[in-house]
């Protein structure tokens, strides 16, 4: 082999491990900004269902207390009877 044609291989050795390094290099940053912005609306996400269940969890409560008051006062309504008058037989 010439002198010529060893230095034709070893600079395209050299181009093919540059362009492969840089493609990788390039991947890896696409990769990693996806999984930043995949985070970052995961997380925006994720505040706003846990402030839709405190929301929820809040509402549920009101509405159980409200129809435990309902059940009290429907039972104080229904109760036996008052008798005012004895009945005579």
């Amino acid at each position: 082999m010439s002198t010529e044609v060893l230095a034709i291989i070893i600079s395209a050795i050299g181009i093919v491990l540059t362009l492969g390094t840089s493609l990788f290099a390039a991947g890896a940053w696409m990769i990693r900004r996806i999984d930043d912005r995949i985070d970052a609306v995961d997380e925006k996400l994720s505040t706003r269902i846990d402030a839709v269940d405190e929301k929820l969890t809040a509402r549920i409560d009101a509405v159980a207390a409200d129809v435990t008051d309902l059940k009290i006062s429907v039972a104080r309504l229904e109760g036996p009877p008052r008798h005012l008058l004895t009945a005579r037989r």
